[in-house]
């Protein structure tokens, strides 16, 4: 399939700017430059923030039916361009194009802005009648600008995710995707400008971090909150960046989530939750469960069949609809994931399957491709087993009791995710009520439900974001007191 040269450009004010400086921008698939972004100074990050300030004013003071026409729009526009968009998300990341279904990934990504745009409406407010007569109801009033920062792994998912119920509820966005995959932003800010959304309200700026756009935007004094998806690295450098200011924060950051796997479990299920739990997206997945625990009665019954299923994953050309492993995001990560096996290997650990490279024709030799990994004789303590590795790399192992798989399971820094497989119902709820995570899948993985609380405990993130959640962030709670009198 032919692939466009694509010539970024930020999204300022309503209008489409070049920027001064440019960074080419890689296909990890064959490692190939497909285009080129601007990276913003900081006059450009003020000139974006200034826009959204600007905006603020009337698109805060729009009912929210009138924010809601305008959003359905968007998400309908998104509708519309599923195909282009989802070859867009695998040129961005290397993801094979089979998980960028449009009926499917695609749907979610526009149901992401529609959600929210209905719930701005429908949702209530608490209202309390005193004793003596008054009456105290609850406003909720937007915040103001809100600086989205967004990472590479699924960019267009967690783009509207937070766009979504920032304009929702009333706040005007500078959002900042993530260098590495900055083409779906530049589709996105197209498909808003084409619908009319306002000048302003909607911004794209691209960047980096450090002395890039990142950080001048986070320091920007009318930047009044910052949603960040990303490295929990990443997360502790805006927090400081964001406290002189006293933004407030909403973080979801790195994960190290287990998939516990009782004996009661149907062997065959419980492999295919595994697989996708393990490898979807390359294992280039916060929620992703690269730590798979294994109860010992069929620890090797389990291990036979899951090593011979991750066989079957083929890595290739990511646009070819049998393509089931992708590539990673860049050379410096394949390296960096590629030290955590080799490091792995020397302490000990066997490696079942993968940990090298496939043989692939060209150009797809150049890629970033890593063959599916799946590793045993490794200790929870171990690096690999405590580290987020962030690609197609699975541990294995067993456990005897409940009680230790638990202890595992909670052994780590992070707290954002967990799968839970067993049949017996009363055992899925204990361990689920122990589990120090945010968000327990029992029997399966990547079950999403916008109305229910996201996030993570420990270093895996700051708040929640859904539905209600997404409300109380996005937005401030005033009370009013009316008087009897």
């Amino acid at each position: 399939m032919d692939r466009p040269f694509f010539k970024l450009e930020h999204y300022i004010g309503g209008e489409f700017v070049q920027g001064k400086n440019r960074f080419e921008v890689y296909y990890p698939a064959t490692n190939e430059v497909i285009g080129t972004a601007p990276e913003a100074t900081a006059e450009e990050v003020d000139a974006a923030v200034q826009a959204a300030h600007r905006a603020f004013r009337t698109w805060s003071r729009l009912p929210a039916v009138e924010r809601r026409r305008y959003l359905r729009a968007f998400a309908n526009a998104i509708r519309e361009s599923a195909e282009e968009l989802a070859r867009i998300e695998t040129w961005d990341v290397g993801r094979p194009i089979r998980e960028n279904d449009p009926a499917v990934y695609i749907a979610r990504v526009a149901n992401n802005i529609e959600f929210f745009a209905d719930f701005a409406v429908t949702h209530g407010t608490e209202a309390f009648l005193m004793d003596t007569g008054y009456v105290n109801y609850v406003q909720r009033m937007p915040v103001g600008v809100a600086a989205l920062i967004t990472p590479w792994n699924v960019p267009l998912l967690l783009e509207t995710w937070k766009i979504g119920p920032a304009l929702a509820f009333g706040n005007t966005v500078v959002l900042k995707p993530a260098e590495w995959t900055p083409i779906g932003a530049w589709k996105l800010a197209q498909l808003a400008h084409q619908t009319g959304l306002p000048p302003g309200v909607l911004n794209v700026v691209h960047g980096f971090g450090p002395n890039s756009a990142g950080e001048f935007l986070t320091k920007h004094p009318l930047v009044r909150l910052i949603s960040f998806t990303g490295e929990t690295t990443t997360g502790r450098i805006i927090m400081q960046n964001a406290a002189p200011t006293l933004k407030r924060l909403s973080f979801e950051l790195g994960g190290k989530g287990p998939n516990i796997i009782f004996a009661d479990v149907d062997l065959d299920r419980a492999v295919e939750v595994s697989v996708r739990a393990g490898f979807f997206n390359q294992g280039e997945f916060c929620l992703a469960g690269p730590r798979v625990l294994v109860q010992r009665p069929i620890y090797e019954a389990f291990l036979d069949r899951f090593v011979a299923a991750c066989e079957r994953l083929r890595p290739g050309d990511p646009m070819d609809p049998q393509t089931t492993l992708g590539a990673l995001i860049m050379p410096e990560h394949l390296q960096r994931v590629l030290g955590y096996v080799e490091e792995a290997k020397a302490q000990g650990a066997q490696i079942l399957l993968g940990g090298d490279r496939p043989s692939l024709p060209a150009p797809f030799d150049r890629g970033n491709f890593l063959n599916p990994t799946v590793i045993t004789g490794v200790r929870p303590s171990d690096r690999i087993c405590q580290e987020e590795v962030f690609g197609p790399v699975v541990t294995v192992l067993p456990f005897e009791t409940e009680e230790e798989a638990i202890e595992i399971a909670n052994g780590v820094n992070y707290g954002l995710s967990a799968v839970v497989q067993t049949k017996d119902v009363g055992r899925a709820l204990r361990v689920s009520n122990a589990l120090e995570v945010g968000t327990v899948w029992v029997n399966d993985f990547f079950v999403r439900d916008l109305r229910v609380p996201f996030g993570g405990m420990k270093d895996s993130g700051i708040g929640r974001e859904g539905a209600q959640y997404s409300l109380e962030f996005y937005t401030e709670a005033k009370t009013v007191c009316l008087s009897n009198r």
